[in-house]
């Protein structure tokens, strides 16, 4: 029997295939140090917990494809915290960030078509893509300026008659870049002057550590061509949960999303009980979460800073960070560290970036890490990295 053409052209994720080197490690008995994914430590609200266990429905019921209205509702309320103004009606409950951001590539995008994506890009965004026929068209962003956007003129050039739309993460995954006022304001204008949607993946928003941001929902002059994605996953340590979100306030994308809504029928209803729970967490939560996070990035950044031939920026929001290092092939040297070395059974495990990229042969002698240990096992994977780093250059040699 025959797989089609268009799935065997979907990656397999560069995250899960490494996974069967570190289950190896621990059969061996090694502890692995994960900076590979990230799947935070925070407990989540136990709010979650307490609204689930106390559920008196004597039936379990579809919720409203569209999701559960006093959900909607709450979020609405979320968003108006920070000044951007969403009816009820612009709000659809999806399973995760990552349905929303499939919806709507399947919604906006015929086969042959292609999106605008600054890479290092979410590698997802390329799996979504290619399952529906739909090409990645990229903008390159270097570590050597923190993976800021190129200039406007460049970002032009590479759209073309398929061009259907922008999409980037901000703050960024992977690289935890924070765009500037004017870099979003840029974007805003090359989506009005070439007719492009705008997807921002804002699942990131409370995780900024360093100066302002700005979300793409207080654009106001292309408020009809912005769509936002987001999710309870990273901002309440919930990703199990898979509750997220879109917004938009053009009411015919919204209608062509209710339609594959209503096709998947609905978001589990328990999951979007606990998730309404979350969204009435006391901010002192965001605030101790995002002060714990900063704290762990500069711990990250300061150790790495001290291996020779590192380079990076130290990033200003979300929880990872994408470094280059003086290997000539980054994925090689992460499983060796994982099947070749270790100190006292003790070993690390960061992602290998070329996953993270769609052009050939960028990435390849970078990683990411992801600040989701607490500090003082950082500070220990930052020194299994450093040594480790440095008796692998021996062997490259």
């Amino acid at each position: 029997m025959n797989i089609s053409n268009r799935i065997q052209s979907v990656p397999v994720s560069t995250i899960m295939e490494l996974l069967t080197y570190s289950a190896k490690a621990k059969k061996l008995g090694k502890k692995v140090y994960h900076l590979n994914i990230g799947q935070p430590d925070i407990k989540t609200p136990e709010g979650f917990f307490d609204a689930i266990r106390g559920y008196k429905s004597k039936v379990l019921e579809y919720a409203l494809s569209e999701g559960l209205p006093e959900l909607i509702d709450a979020i609405r309320k979320y968003y108006k915290n920070y000044n951007i103004d969403f009816e009820n009606e612009d709000i659809l409950i999806t399973n995760g960030g990552s349905e929303a951001l499939l919806f709507t590539i399947i919604s906006i995008c015929d086969e042959g078509d292609n999106i605008l994506v600054p890479e290092p890009f979410y590698s997802n965004y390329y799996s979504f893509c290619k399952s529906v026929g739909v090409d990645i068209n990229p903008i390159t962003t270097i570590a050597e300026n923190g993976f800021h956007l190129p200039p406007k003129e460049d970002i032009i050039a590479k759209i073309n008659s398929n061009t259907k739309a922008i999409l980037f993460s901000n703050p960024g995954n992977p690289t935890g870049v924070v765009y500037t006022k004017e870099e979003i304001d840029m974007i805003s204008e090359i989506a009005k002057e070439h007719n492009l949607w705008v997807i921002a993946d804002e699942v990131y928003r409370e995780f900024i550590y360093d100066g302002e941001y700005t979300s793409l929902g207080n654009i106001k002059c292309i408020e009809d061509r912005v769509i936002i994605v987001d999710s309870v996953s990273k901002r309440y340590s919930a990703c199990g949960a898979r509750v997220g979100s879109l917004a938009s306030k053009n009411k015919k994308f919204i209608g062509s999303i209710l339609k594959l809504c209503q096709a998947r029928l609905s978001v589990p209803t328990l999951e979007q009980v606990g998730a309404i729970e979350l969204y009435k967490t006391d901010n002192s939560y965001l605030h101790s979460v995002n002060k714990e996070y900063k704290e762990r990035r500069d711990v990250l950044y300061n150790e790495l800073m001290k291996i020779p031939g590192v380079i990076c920026k130290k990033p200003s929001g979300a929880f990872y960070i994408v470094a280059k290092i003086p290997v000539k092939n980054a994925d090689h040297f992460v499983k060796w560290l994982l099947s070749d070395f270790d100190i006292d059974g003790e070993t690390v495990m960061p992602c290998p970036a070329e996953g993270f990229y769609h052009t050939p042969g960028f990435g390849i002698d970078e990683i990411r890490l992801a600040y989701i240990l607490n500090s003082d096992d950082l500070k220990k994977a930052a020194y299994l990295l450093k040594e480790g780093l440095e008796a692998y250059l021996k062997i490259e040699k």
